[in-house]
């Protein structure tokens, strides 16, 4: 698994890395099929994080900024600032992010704010 920076796992987050057919894992990138091999497990964005308790299909990809939650597995692809089964909103997003890094007494700098503004309006 590759996870990004300032992501937050929930107690009890799980993923897997094989598919229980063992065959190669199949990372749709946009739209791309791309061929990962046998073992891969959950590739995810910068800023985003998952519930207690989600557990992510072998391949799963989540884009920035996004926060998983719900009663159900997640998709295989979610897309960049998603709110559950919604569009995470910009503003508040940002917001979020910097709580997020409040709590380790940094601050998101507007480069940073830019490059995600430009990230969420493509």
């Amino acid at each position: 698994s590759v996870i990004g920076e300032w992501c937050n796992l929930g107690a009890g987050t799980s993923n897997s890395n094989l598919k229980n057919t063992a065959g190669d894992v199949i990372f749709n990138i946009n739209g791309e099929l791309v061929n990962a091999g046998s073992k891969a497990g959950l590739m995810m964005g910068d800023y985003s994080r998952a519930a207690i308790n989600t557990s992510f299909n072998t391949g799963s990809i989540v884009g920035i900024s996004c926060n998983i939650f719900g009663n159900k597995t997640p998709p295989r692809a979610i897309k960049n600032f998603t709110w559950g089964d919604q569009e995470y909103l910009l503003e508040k997003a940002i917001r979020d992010i910097e709580n997020w890094t409040k709590l380790k007494n940094k601050n998101l700098s507007e480069i940073d704010k830019k490059k995600l503004t430009e990230i969420y309006n493509k």
